[in-house]
């Protein structure tokens, strides 16, 4: 099985996103994450440091600049979702990658105190 670290940049990124309120609340994931084009036509036009950003794990052993590098994908290349965050939960604590569990659900505690939700 793959092994994940915790991509610090992208959380910050994700934090930086919360603090600007640039999330969607209600979005069925299934729908708005990116697809394979999606994320090449990203990669036009974007670097891969600003790829990764997008991205919660980093697999470990991968090499830099390919898109197997990165794992658990938290928005739709513009912004979070938090049907995203709750993916990112649910598929790291299923596949027991813990930091990015931990990752992810402290991102989406940070988001639902920013909007409000109790």
């Amino acid at each position: 099985m793959a092994r994940y670290e915790v991509n610090d940049a992208a959380v910050d990124k994700a934090r930086a996103m919360i603090a600007a309120r640039q999330y969607v609340l209600d979005s069925d994931w299934g729908e708005v994450q990116p697809s394979a084009d999606d994320e090449n036509a990203f990669l036009e036009r974007h670097s891969w440091d600003e790829y990764a950003a997008w991205h919660l794990g980093l697999t470990v052993g991968a090499n830099d600049e390919t898109k197997a590098r990165h794992a658990f994908v938290y928005g739709d290349l513009r912004r979070i979702h938090r049907s995203g965050l709750i993916a990112c939960v649910y598929r790291a604590s299923e596949w027991r990658h813990k930091q990015v569990e931990i990752a992810a659900h402290e991102l989406l505690q940070e988001l639902d105190r920013a909007a409000g939700i109790d």
